[in-house]
């Protein structure tokens, strides 16, 4: 079932606006709107993931990695 909601239109400055209700409220400040014939389609942007939850979002792998001799490191000098 789909949520209807009669809004109005009004002008700011020289763009049509229309106020988002509370529960229409898209998370963020900023969205995607695009126009499908005479329909207007706002979206919430996607957000970027952090690299953390990138990292948790992959599946373990039975892959083989050759070993890699511990090196000591050493020092280095920077000018």
């Amino acid at each position: 079932m789909s949520i209807e909601r009669h809004v109005k239109l009004f002008r700011n400055g020289r763009n049509q606006a229309v106020r988002i209700p509370r529960e229409f409220e898209l998370p963020g400040d900023e969205a995607i709107m695009r126009k499908d014939g005479e329909k207007l389609i706002i979206e919430a942007k996607p957000r970027k993931g952090s690299v953390i939850e990138f990292l948790d979002s992959l599946k373990p792998t039975d892959a083989t990695f050759p070993e890699v001799a511990d090196q000591p490191t050493r020092p280095e000098e920077i000018f």
